[in-house]
């Protein structure tokens, strides 16, 4: 840690003195560049036996975790989840000690280190996994099954979590992302799709909720730990089926269902050997809608963490829009169809000197060719966020004006009102939530899959979702 942060490092120095076995001394602690919503730290302490390295997981800045609609278990209840999960044989690392407010570090849990992968894009691609990737799927499956049959009342964590059966799960997202006081009207046809298509009489059991590729410790052994507990409840399994089908964590590969690197029947085969329970692929299939459409809103609610704090990283303000991946995933899965791309304006005015797109250009470089190749762990990766958003902005200045005039041109041919771009599109997303606008609605799907697409072009062409959008798959 830096010097300003030498009375946390004080802190954590007396806490590990109390809790590693032989403690000497505080080598390190690294605060690592992954976990959009808690912090992650990587530790190397000095022991009688010689150094050993652990992890400390916690909220951001140790400040207690706002109450609010998504229920999140707390890192409390994180830490006992995982204590729980390694008891039924689930790959886990051990948690040595969850904070206490005498120890000063705020709230979050120390555990053991566990070296592997969790690096999304390259468990898909690394050479080193390239044996062991067709085997995760089926462990993946062995692995949710034994999850799903821990007994939540006996471990004490029926008391701990909330219970959210497939309806309440889709309005409290709806509820969340009407909270945000912003019309994406793709996100409200995906809700009216999801309330009639709802799974009945699912099972009840404990879900991880956030099961995917990125949350898991790969190395060439498998599976080495399931991380990231934050978001446990108590609900319909086959979520956790679903989620990790989800495009958003197939990084890339679209061909390969299950997190890029495995296929859907591997993923059910190991399910049903372990709990015997045969799945229902298309119960599977409204779960990983509902994934695009969950992940939608939480892009979003990440944008809103950036506007009011108390973590206003650039990181935040990126994944905000990733909201228009997802929601490019749901157009595909929905309402998948032709789509008239927008060519890019060429900038050739001679007035400015330099153009604004060309000093967002100058930025990007300097990010990307200097700083980035002479720093390292967090500043590195938030130097890459950065550059990727003034990326954005080059796109925005080149689509953006044509994309909001076409939007502007169907939404008063759909509604038959001549109003401006935004009241229009409240105009479109009220008509959606009260049901008067029909989902089989050619000239809605065909509005809403232009501009999602034309979106998306401006926030990453690159997602394997676009390209399927406009047939590049």
């Amino acid at each position: 840690m830096t010097d300003s942060h030498a009375p946390v490092e004080a802190s954590l120095r007396d806490t590990l003195a109390r809790t590693v076995d032989g403690f000497r001394e505080l080598v390190s602690c690294e605060r690592l560049s992954g976990g959009a919503s808690q912090e992650t730290y990587r530790i190397v302490v000095a022991t009688a036996n010689g150094e050993q390295r652990l992890a400390m997981r916690r909220t951001p800045g140790g400040l207690p975790a706002a109450e609010g609609v998504s229920h999140r278990a707390g890192i409390r209840t994180e830490a006992l989840l995982m204590q729980c999960a390694r008891e039924a044989g689930v790959p886990e690392p051990q948690v040595l000690h969850v904070l206490e407010p005498s120890d000063g570090l705020g709230e979050g849990f120390l555990m053991e280190w566990i070296d592997g992968e969790t690096l999304g894009a390259r468990v898909v691609r690394s050479e080193a996994l390239s044996e062991v990737r067709p085997l995760l799927a089926r462990q993946c499956g062995e692995i949710l099954a034994r999850i799903h049959a821990i007994d939540v009342e006996t471990t004490g964590l029926a008391e701990q979590l909330h219970t959210q059966d497939p309806r309440a799960f889709v309005d409290t997202t709806w509820e969340a992302y009407r909270w945000l006081d912003t019309p994406q009207p793709m996100i409200d046809f995906t809700a009216r799709w999801l309330l009639d298509h709802l799974p009945s009489a699912p099972r009840r059991t404990l879900v991880h909720n956030d099961f995917r590729n990125g949350n898991l410790m790969i190395s060439g052994q498998g599976v080495m730990a399931v991380l990231d507990w934050e978001i446990a409840h108590i609900g319909d399994p086959m979520r956790d089926l679903g989620w990790i089908c989800t495009n958003s964590w197939r990084f890339g590969r679209r061909d390969l269902e299950v997190g890029g690197f495995g296929h859907i029947e591997d993923l059910c085969a190991g399910y049903e050997s372990v709990s015997g329970t045969t799945v229902d692929r298309d119960h599977v299939r409204f779960w990983e809608v509902f994934g695009s459409f969950w992940w939608a809103v939480g892009c979003l609610e990440m944008a809103n963490h950036f506007r009011t704090g108390p973590d206003r990283s650039i990181e935040r303000a990126a994944i905000g829009r990733r909201t228009s991946e997802c929601q490019a995933d749901c157009v595909n899965l929905l309402i998948p169809g032709p789509v008239e791309r927008i060519i890019p304006e060429s900038f050739n005015s001679t007035l400015d000197m330099p153009r604004i797109d060309e000093l967002a250009q100058g930025v990007r470089d300097l990010l990307r060719e200097d700083i980035m190749p002479a720093s390292e762990g967090r500043l590195q990766f938030l130097s890459r966020v950065a550059a990727n958003a003034l990326d954005i902005i080059q796109r925005e200045l080149a689509i953006g004006p044509e994309h909001r005039r076409r939007e502007h041109q169907r939404l008063r041919a759909l509604l038959g009102k001549d109003d401006e771009l935004e009241p229009l599109r409240w105009q479109l997303v009220k008509a959606l939530r009260d049901t008067t606008n029909s989902l089989d609605s050619a000239d809605l799907t065909e509005h809403l899959r232009a501009t999602v697409v034309n979106q998306i072009a401006i926030d990453q062409p690159r997602y394997s979702g676009f390209r399927a959008a406009v047939g590049e798959d």
